[in-house]
């Protein structure tokens, strides 16, 4: 196979695994993360971006640009049951497209990776059909979330949070997987992109806990192919976060709110720990 047929092969599959982690993200923080369902939707959301990653490192170490705009995730929304449905279906698709992938490429790394993809997605199956044979007949006819009590403004202002973490959140893990071979860049910018991902949870549990599906809509992605100026941009996304969560943690309605206060306190102490990281880095280029 031809490297930019395989490029983009595996960014179809980038598109698909990305789609899966939101998707379980999503319904695992409207259940709640102190739930025995929202808690394993979570782990395997988890799992979910360790495919992702795999197929990241190897479109980086290939030289070709990540795709990161999430594919359809086809699922029935009308209960538990039937989302459950979807996802033991969504699951089973991918074992034999997978397979059928990894008999296409001669690479021996590749291939076990696209093979682990897909009796990985068969134990998925299996898990998710486990959970939807445990409902209860109250649970399975149920859906996820509660009534809506925050202020819509303070939603909005959560929503933009978790859309501006999202961005920094790929922008980093675009940066690793391209700069890899980059000393050890790319780990250290990987391990800011995890830290992201824990910001943006700290916002988006409080919109799903309030009965609202948080959108994962990217923004603009910098796709520079210079380890300094994706430094620059990573340093400037930081430290303008941090000024804005300083504000936000300032507003009245939010004060009202102790569990969202925690997290923002906790949020601008990580972001001051990475700003100052992240200029560091900058002195040693």
């Amino acid at each position: 196979m031809e490297k930019q047929a395989l490029i983009d092969m595996l960014n179809r599959d980038l598109a698909d695994e990305h789609a899966a982690i939101i998707r379980y993200l999503v319904h695992g923080w409207m259940e709640g993360e102190d739930t025995p369902l929202g808690s394993s939707l979570i782990s395997m959301s988890r799992e979910e971006m360790w495919h992702m990653h795999w197929l990241g490192m190897i479109i980086g170490q290939l030289g070709g640009e990540p795709n990161f705009t999430p594919a359809p995730y086809p699922y029935d929304p009308t209960s538990r049951a039937t989302i459950l449905k979807s996802y033991v279906a969504y699951e089973e698709k991918l074992i034999p497209h997978y397979n059928e992938e990894a008999n296409k490429v001669d690479d021996l790394h590749i291939r076990r990776v696209l093979h682990r993809e897909a009796w990985e997605s068969a134990i998925h199956a299996r898990k998710f059909q486990r959970k939807l044979d445990k409902l209860s007949p109250e649970e399975a006819a149920g859906l996820p979330g509660g009534e809506s009590e925050l202020p819509k403004d303070l939603l909005d202002k959560l929503q933009a949070e978790v859309t501006s973490k999202y961005t920094e959140m790929l922008q980093h893990i675009r940066s690793s997987w391209l700069f890899q071979r980059d000393d050890i860049m790319g780990w250290k910018l990987m391990d800011q992109a995890m830290e992201k991902m824990k910001q943006l949870a700290h916002f988006a549990e409080d919109i799903a806990e309030d009965g609202i599906p948080p959108k994962f809509k990217p923004g603009d992605i910098d796709k520079s192919h210079t380890i300094g100026v994706a430094l620059k941009k990573a340093l400037e996304d930081v430290q303008a976060a941090g000024e804005r969560h300083v504000k936000l943690g300032e507003d009245t309605e939010v004060k009202k709110h102790s569990g969202l206060v925690i997290n923002l306190d906790l949020t601008v102490r990580q972001e001051q720990y990475q700003g100052e990281e992240l200029e560091d880095w900058r002195k040693d280029r």
